[in-house]
């Protein structure tokens, strides 16, 4: 891997540090900034409020609702999420009432929350 490269990095936080379980490098172009460009994800910018838009079917839940989940599910969640919006950083995956997940993306000012189905294809985004 060349330095540089964009990756996905599947593990646990411990603020500040994260372990690897597994380091995926993006397969097309940089993966980062050209493609998460190209995907409409603004990047984070301190004091600019994140626009209220979505894109696709949005859950009817209330945030804050559902469990934090790990594992293969968050993992799949995780990799789902991060090839339609690339960028940001998955902090957590919580599995919805209805079996869909929430994908929380952080360090971006949208998307936040990025929702996926029970066969982990890419519902949505607000």
């Amino acid at each position: 891997m060349k330095e540089g490269a964009s990756v996905l990095v599947l593990g646990t936080v411990d603020s500040p540090t994260i372990t690897a379980t597994r380091v995926i490098v993006q397969p097309k172009g940089d993966g980062g900034v050209a493609a998460a460009e190209a995907a409409g994800v603004i990047p984070f910018k301190q004091g600019t409020p994140s626009p209220a838009k979505s894109v696709g079917q949005i859950p009817d839940y209330t945030e804050g609702e559902g469990t934090i989940v790990s594992g293969a599910a968050a993992d799949k969640a995780t990799k789902a999420a991060q090839a339609v919006v690339p960028g940001g950083i998955n902090d957590r995956v919580v599995k919805l009432s209805n079996g869909e997940y929430e994908v929380h993306n952080i360090s971006v000012n949208w998307p936040h929350h990025i929702f996926v189905s029970k066969n982990f294809k890419v519902l949505g985004y607000e």
